[in-house]
């Protein structure tokens, strides 16, 4: 079971355009790349789009495959350090075939994958088990 987030923390993430998404490979070699996310209750799930690949299995996929495990960090800076603020989720991820349900709220939140040939991609999901969360004030 998660731990509860600070109140904040949660729409904070849910809201964000995108995070990073970190992964080791088996040797603990680290790995973040900038994803695209949606949040549905405590699990995390990106999809593997039609942007240009390498053409070989992408290295956070593989790293998770090794592990099972990954992190994401949703952030926040700005010139006025009052407002920065970060929220950190870790937990076991896994690569999974299309969820449809996953699918349909990344359609809601990014419409550039309406016109993306997605339901038979493969996703990440990261089932949130911790939450780290921190702002320089009380107001987001």
């Amino acid at each position: 079971m998660a731990e509860s987030p600070p109140g904040w923390a949660r729409e904070f993430v849910a809201s964000a355009r995108a995070g990073r998404m970190a992964t080791s490979s088996a040797e603990s070699e680290p790995h973040v790349i900038p994803i695209c996310f949606v949040l549905l209750d405590d699990t995390i799930y990106s999809v593997i789009d039609e942007k240009p690949k390498s053409g070989r299995r992408l290295l956070r996929l593989r790293n998770i495959d090794q592990t099972g495990q990954a992190a994401l960090v949703v952030d926040h800076y700005d010139e006025d350090w009052s407002q920065l603020a970060f929220v950190l989720l870790r937990g076991p991820a896994q690569t999974i075939p299309g969820n449809s349900t996953a699918l349909a709220a990344l359609r809601e939140k990014y419409p550039q994958y309406l016109d993306m040939s997605l339901d038979r991609a493969e996703m990440v999901e990261l089932r949130v088990k911790r939450w780290t969360a921190w702002r320089s004030t009380e107001t987001p």
